[in-house]
């Protein structure tokens, strides 16, 4: 059974990570377009003023301090869905960690940390989400935000990467599953590139400067987009990005020498130069909130063309078509004229 999908306007959404970055744009579009929310992050002060923000604009939303590490605290986010909206509509697994530095120098501590939001997290949330849709035989979506790294390693980034590789895995079992029992549920997974959010900062850096997003670097807006866009027309998996895709693309084609150019690329083009900041690491608590963008030290794209082909495909081979017929219509006609000189 396939999943039917409501406008956002009459949809209950729950965003994970709602207090930054990706979840907190996705958030205040969301509320924008007219859907009421369920806010969940760590950050209570920048719940709090995001949920007057969007009250004092019309909107509905209540929110969930939540570590989504914690089974539990997960639980409590669909609770308090169920409370103050009988349930929700879509369910978005955006929270999420990083760690800078070489693997072998990096506190396994540190690994099991970010492995319990940047992974146990998507389970938590999937599985809860899913379990209630169930139950109340609802059809909804269920948005895992992954990464380009779902598809590819990255250097420096070594176990954010085996997470998002395992987001990934653990993704597309989970919608067979549910497609093979007959639920209506949608199940998508998102996969961004580099994009301008206070990721780099907010990531426990081992490194001897404050790390920084190699370029090309794209708006959380765009991603934003998508993840909207997937709670409204189900999609199998999309790319937030053009880089995302030929990233992806160079490693299924050519990934020895991806291995080449990330090797002399990679390590010198994820630090800043500027001397590292460690009281902003949000690996194990909660930091600075209510910051949609980062610290981009090259110029943000503030849209993708090959994300805007993805979402609408129809429309850009119409497009292209029209194009195509433009161009032999103006050939013939060049044609005509010339042998009638």
């Amino acid at each position: 059974m396939s999943a039917t999908l409501k406008n956002l306007a009459d949809q209950v959404i729950v965003i994970t990570g709602a207090s930054s970055g990706i979840g907190l744009t996705t958030a205040r579009m969301a509320a924008r377009k007219g859907a009421r929310l369920v806010l969940a992050a760590r950050n209570e002060a920048a719940l709090a003023s995001l949920a007057h923000e969007v009250h004092d604009t019309g909107g509905q939303a209540v929110y969930v301090v939540a570590d989504v590490g914690d089974e539990d605290q997960v639980r409590s986010i669909a609770r308090v869905a169920l409370e103050a909206f009988g349930g929700f509509d879509t369910w978005i697994n955006n929270a999420g960690v990083g760690i800078y530095g070489e693997m072998l120098k990096v506190d396994t501590r540190d690994h099991r940390r970010l492995f319990d939001t940047d992974f146990w997290g998507v389970v938590y949330g999937s599985l809860t989400a899913a379990r209630l849709l169930c139950e109340q035989q609802r059809s909804g979506a269920i948005i895992n935000i992954g990464s380009e790294a779902s598809d590819r390693g990255i250097p420096l980034l070594g176990m954010y990467s085996a997470a998002k590789h395992a987001v990934k895995g653990f993704t597309e079992s989970l919608r067979m599953e549910l497609e093979k029992a007959g639920a209506p549920i949608s199940v998508t997974l998102v996969k961004p590139g580099a994009t301008d959010t206070p990721f780099a900062q907010h990531a426990k850096n081992y490194l001897e400067e404050e790390p920084t997003l190699p370029s090309p670097i794209y708006a959380p807006e765009v991603v934003a987009e998508v993840i909207l866009h997937c709670a409204q027309s189900p999609e199998r998996d999309i790319f937030a990005s053009g880089s995302a895709k030929w990233h992806s693309l160079q490693e299924t084609l050519m990934p020895r020498f991806l291995d080449f150019v990330m090797e002399k690329l990679f390590f010198s083009k994820q630090k800043s130069g500027k001397a590292p900041n460690p009281h902003d690491d949000a690996l194990d608590a909660p930091t600075t909130g209510l910051r949609e963008r980062g610290e981009a030290q090259s110029p943000v794209k503030e849209w993708s063309a090959y994300t805007k082909a993805s979402m609408h495909p129809y429309l850009s081979f119409a497009a292209i078509a029209v194009l195509g017929l433009t161009a032999v219509a103006v050939g013939k006609s060049l044609s005509n004229a010339s042998k009638t000189r």
